[in-house]
């Protein structure tokens, strides 16, 4: 039998006072707060509605907060009345599964309310894990240093880094193992962390699949600020990207400006301005994630106050049209396709350069070069081709 076939229940546990939290400016418990209005409980259970393979919801409250759970309004055939949980969260988690036991579930994933973001990916890939395991819970592999301590003022030593990941929520266990488990620890002097480590203590194998850093705990009251602004950005800002192409024909001269720097070289590049094609790509690639035409919309090579004129100019003011529209450059991409000069050596210079017009760091920039073979005109050595692309995030419009 798949797992997709299986019964799958969820315990939601939401039975904490939420006190760190409440710094946030609101009397009630974390949980109960709003997010753009919209409690995180709903938020959670929504997330978990939102899959169709889920069978059975039971939510795991304070006693003190029946009526703010009521308040929610949740309503689903799928969602079973709510269960007082207990002083800690891990007999929290067994008020719940006692809950279940009557209607037997092949599968219990157990999840944390305060971890509003859990997405559809994560929850099908703790169900998916527990194909040949007895539990499997999302992680995200541990980035910072970390130092071991036993009086918190001096460090004993370093951890491998490499081995250690944070654990996160939902956890899925086959219900009638998980459930034994949780009975035999209730009797245990122990603190156990999470359900994982009751697993782990029962002599059950449990696998890792990969977590998403956006399916965070809210802890503290600035974790409230991060959650407004993740939805902000889902709800009011979107990613545009534009493309942009120049060429330009290759005269006698002395030097090319490519990128913003100049290049010592036996020809140089024919226009108008300075004839920089990289600039001139990346410039129309801007303008156009934002709609706002090319490059000679905003800069006729009929005007004459444009001759000679250094593309950095161009640049800026593509730069400047998105700020004005409230966005940001996420990131510029530009591809030089030229038999000479050799490019690569310039490539960070050029980076600086459209870091700095653009007011981005240059780890958004990217600039490359190819030869075209020795093929066509540029073969030849007759023009100097540019292609770029942009992406900018601006405020979202219908």
């Amino acid at each position: 039998m798949s797992q997709r076939s299986k019964s799958i229940a969820v315990i939601i546990v939401a039975a904490g006072k939420g006190e760190r939290a409440q710094a946030h400016g609101a009397a009630a418990p974390k949980q109960y707060q709003a997010l753009r209005g919209v409690p995180v409980l709903a938020r959670t259970v929504n997330a978990f509605l939102a899959v169709p393979e889920i069978t059975k919801i039971v939510t795991v409250i304070h006693s003190d907060h029946r009526a703010q759970y009521a308040a929610l309004r949740l309503e689903d055939a799928r969602l079973l009345p709510a269960v007082e949980g207990g002083a800690t969260r891990q007999a929290s988690v067994l008020a719940g599964l006692q809950a279940l036991a009557p209607l037997r579930p092949d599968i219990v994933l157990i999840h944390d309310a305060a971890r509003p973001f859990v997405d559809p990916g994560v929850i099908g890939g703790v169900i998916a894990g527990l194909e040949g395991n007895d539990g499997a819970l999302p992680v995200s592999p541990v980035v910072d240093t970390i130092k071991r301590s036993a009086d918190g003022r001096q460090v004993a030593r370093t951890e491998d880094r490499s081995q250690l990941f944070a654990a996160q929520t939902p956890q899925g266990f086959r219900f009638a193992q998980i459930l034994s488990a949780h009975l035999r620890a209730a009797n245990q002097p122990r603190n156990f962390t999470d359900d994982a480590e009751i697993a782990e203590w029962a002599g059950l194998r449990v696998a890792m699949v990969p977590g998403q850093a956006g399916n965070f705990k809210i802890t503290h009251a600035e974790d409230f600020v991060r959650a407004e602004r993740m939805l902000q950005g889902d709800r009011l800002m979107e990613t545009r990207t534009g493309i942009g192409y120049d060429v330009h024909q290759l005269a006698p001269g002395d030097a090319v400006w490519l990128g913003g720097v100049r290049i010592p070289h036996h020809s140089r590049l024919q226009g108008h301005s300075d004839a920089d094609v990289a600039l001139h790509a990346l410039t129309d690639a801007i303008l156009g994630a934002i709609g706002e035409g090319d490059i000679g919309v905003h800069f006729p090579p009929s005007d004459m106050q444009w001759k000679d004129a250094a593309s950095t100019l161009f640049l800026k003011h593509a730069g400047e049209l998105v700020a004005a529209r409230g966005g940001r450059i996420v990131n510029c991409d530009v591809t030089i396709v030229a038999e000479a000069p050799r490019i690569a050596a310039h490539a960070p210079a050029m980076c600086a350069v459209i870091a700095e017009t653009l007011g981005i760091s240059a780890r958004r920039v990217g600039v490359k070069a190819t030869t075209n073979e020795k093929l066509g005109f540029v073969g030849r050595e007759e023009g100097i081709v540019a292609m770029a692309s942009a992406s900018v995030e601006v405020p979202r419009v219908d």
